[in-house]
């Protein structure tokens, strides 16, 4: 890898890999069926492996495996085959959670790196030297940490130990991901990738004499969201982040879309590239900054980055939705050929966002569907049209509508 720092992006399912790559990735976070931390992932099978890896590969892109569950006696059977199969596929590094998983991977997989997951918990320089004497190549520090303590555990720590931190997404309450809640609840184990957030769920007090009546926690008529937390995102101190010494910045999101792995990519490498061009006089570029308020996301913060908590949002637990993807450009050019993902209209102002390139608006001057006939509207799913806009449409560009 060439840039100085990584953006590191999540990929889900292997659309979401090529989201990432098309979109400024400089690597990229996956699993395979097993072994990594999230069940709600499409993940990939050992052909898609081979696949994703290799398209990565050809793209510059490197390939981080997540071995991050805490994985039980029986299961360890199973765990030499698949790293030897990774390193054989050129897995570029495994992320790993658990310290005989990190032998195993030594014994089995020696020519790939391996990073100390954030579920490790790495909070001091002492855990993460002695990570480093183990074989770790990598730290991924604990999302607890505030910017002068990551900068003191780089002071005193090798200078050949990477450190990488987590800078946009989905927190959660618990120490680094450590949670039981979701186990106690509903059987399904957050620490074995099947967390069924339940953090995010609405809850009401019951009185025990008052049977079948429940009261809210506080006075508002929405419930009570108790372990809320808001979402985590750094565009906006970047500078204060990049001169603490981390190399890596990762975005979370293994669990969520293509166009959400696409437009979170497209923002911080754009805002890291420009930062690498001139660290002096670095302004985040105005296109990046908006770029993060058109996915879906719960209320933003910056974490434990600036010596506080990042907060519970007790109103709501759901998103905050501005923009719907309306297509996107599978062939490009004037006119160009589109997908349907939900519907507009003729005459539509839409939002384009190109691979590599800022966003601009464009209008819908002309609809034409595969009879060839010229339609108003896009009502039928996934329909291939057509499309002649004011402005031409480059390939692989997502089509955005703005909710009224």
């Amino acid at each position: 890898m060439s840039n100085k720092f990584e953006v590191l992006s999540p990929a889900g399912d292997p659309e979401c890999l090529k989201a990432a790559v098309n979109f400024g990735a400089d690597a990229v976070y996956l699993a395979g069926t097993q072994f990594g931390m999230r069940t709600a992932s499409k993940n990939f099978s050992e052909e898609q492996l081979a696949e994703g890896i290799e398209y990565a590969h050809a793209h510059g892109v490197g390939v981080h495996i997540t071995c991050n569950v805490l994985p039980r006696s029986s299961e360890l059977d199973e765990l030499p085959r698949f790293l030897s199969m990774a390193q054989s596929l050129g897995a570029d590094a495994f992320i790993i959670a658990d310290l005989g998983v990190l032998e195993i991977a030594k014994q089995n997989a020696p020519k790939v790196q391996i990073h100390a997951s954030t579920q490790m918990g790495i909070v001091n320089y002492a855990a993460a030297n002695a990570l480093h004497k183990m074989g770790v190549s990598r730290v991924v520090l604990a999302r607890e940490l505030s910017i002068p303590e990551i900068a003191e555990i780089r002071r005193r720590t090798s200078p050949e130990l990477e450190i990488e931190t987590f800078v946009h997404g989905s927190m959660c309450i618990s120490y680094s991901g450590r949670c039981l809640i979701s186990e106690y609840m509903t059987g399904r184990d957050a620490n074995r990738g099947d967390c069924a957030q339940p953090c995010r769920w609405k809850y009401h007090l019951y009185e025990e004499n008052r049977e079948g009546q429940y009261f809210p926690v506080e006075e508002e008529n929405g419930g009570t969201f108790l372990y809320n937390s808001r979402d985590l995102c750094m565009i906006e101190h970047l500078p204060e982040l990049l001169e603490t010494g981390i190399k890596s910045l990762k975005i979370e999101g293994r669990a969520k879309s293509a166009y959400y792995t696409s437009v979170i990519t497209h923002a911080y490498a754009g805002a890291v590239r420009e930062y690498e061009k001139d660290p002096a006089g670095y302004k985040l570029p105005e296109w990046a900054l908006s770029e993060i308020y058109k996915v879906s996301h719960r209320e933003y913060s910056t974490g434990f980055f600036m010596g506080t908590p990042p907060g519970q949002n007790t109103k709501s637990g759901g998103y905050i939705r501005d923009y719907d993807v309306a297509a996107m450009c599978e062939e490009g050019g004037d006119p160009c050929v589109i997908t349907q993902r939900n519907k507009f209209f003729k005459g539509d102002t839409l939002d384009v966002l190109p691979p590599n390139a800022p966003s601009f608006e464009t209008t819908v001057l002309k609809l034409t569907n595969e009879q060839g006939e010229e339609v108003e509207s896009t009502p039928h799913a996934m329909e291939r049209l057509t499309l002649k806009a004011s402005l031409p449409i480059p390939t692989g560009a997502f089509l955005r509508k703005k909710r009224q």
